[in-house]
């Protein structure tokens, strides 16, 4: 298993990108609703950011603008599985910016506004603070998306009594169907849960493919026991090469979002009886021709070999000597002078 907070770049790049084009469709048609005004939606510049904070700490999420020409700044919570949120808004003709309802009346949450300047204090953090949060300015019908920050709030006590279980690989052919299951032994936490199915394979980002909303009718209860076991399913049916890829099981629950290991679907072609015929056939034909080479080769050594052993040995027995005694006469001047040559020849038969 493993938890958000040891995956957070991971984690944080898939659902910053899922509820960044979800909160966009929401924040144009919440502004806009029922005028003919246009907008359109700028994205961040200074990129996205990730704070991990214990329960209990306190966090400052920092931001700043162009006051000369926005309208105003405002703070949007977005919590996992949840629409966006409007906690604050400062405009630039105000003195102070103001808190909006639920956050208004719950002390943990301030303002700290100035000159280009719009900061939100969150104090003794909760579990339920873990969410991202966008810092947005106005410019006449434009908004600027300033930064977006990722909260992570960890409880130590939530994390380790909670896992997320996957098998690791499944191989699939054209087809076939497929059921990928997920078991989530959760905590003491009694929240409801969301479940969310992530894929991401070669040839596309990662990027969520289904969403459960409260998983905990699948969830087994057992009231003498703090944990429980919750199994989710996802059903692919008629696949093919586009479903190849690494299926993540996620879960959100009490503000902690929770990252399987994620199971890989091998895909493997199915080849027609006659092309596997043929792809044996032709296999069997070279292994004979092969074999036939390789004793003709190893039959012409051997009698290469023999003929070289018959060659070099030879019977002592059979072998007779004989001396050939050749005079020859060499006729000089001095009549004495003579020499005789001895000739030793080999007989055999």
């Amino acid at each position: 298993m493993k938890v958000f907070c040891s995956k957070s770049v991971i984690i944080h790049i898939l659902f910053e990108r899922f509820f960044y084009y979800y909160f966009c469709f929401g924040f144009s048609n919440f502004m806009f609703s029922g005028s003919n005004l246009t907008s359109s939606l700028a994205p961040s510049s200074s990129g996205l950011s990730f704070e991990a904070v214990n329960v209990g700490q306190d966090v400052t999420l920092k931001c700043s603008y162009q006051e000369n020409s926005a309208i105003g700044a405002y703070w949007y919570k977005q919590s996992p599985g949840r629409k966006p949120q409007l906690m604050s808004e400062s405009l630039k003709h105000a003195r102070n910016g103001s808190m909006k309802s639920p956050f208004k009346n719950d002390p943990r949450f301030e303002l700290d506004t100035g000159v280009g300047k719009n900061n939100l204090k969150i104090s003794n953090v909760q579990t339920s603070d873990s969410a991202i949060y966008y810092c947005v300015s106005g410019h006449s019908f434009q908004f600027h998306f300033l930064e977006g920050i990722t909260v992570q709030v960890k409880d130590l006590a939530l994390i380790f009594q909670t896992s997320v279980y996957q098998s690791e690989l499944e191989t699939i052919h054209p087809g076939d169907s497929a059921m990928l299951n997920c078991t989530v032994h959760t905590g003491i936490c009694d929240g409801e849960h969301r479940v969310y199915w992530l894929k991401d394979s070669d040839e596309s980002n990662p990027r969520i493919i289904y969403a459960q909303g409260n998983g905990r009718t699948q969830c087994e209860m057992k009231p003498n026991r703090q944990t429980h076991t919750c199994v989710y399913n996802l059903p692919l049916e008629n696949l093919n090469a586009s479903h190849a890829g690494t299926y993540y099981c996620t879960v959100a629950s009490c503000g902690h979002i929770l990252f399987g290991n994620g199971t890989k679907l091998d895909y493997k072609e199915n080849l027609d009886p006659p092309v596997l015929l043929y792809v044996l056939t032709g296999t069997l034909a070279f292994v004979i021709v092969l074999m036939g080479l390789l004793a003709f080769i190893s039959h012409k050594l051997y009698k290469m070999q023999k003929c070289n052993r018959e060659g070099d040995s030879v019977d002592a027995g059979n072998l007779h000597y004989a001396t050939v005694s050749e005079k020859n006469v060499i006729r000089s001047r001095t009549p004495s002078e003579a020499s005789d040559v001895c000739t030793y020849s080999t007989l055999q038969p």
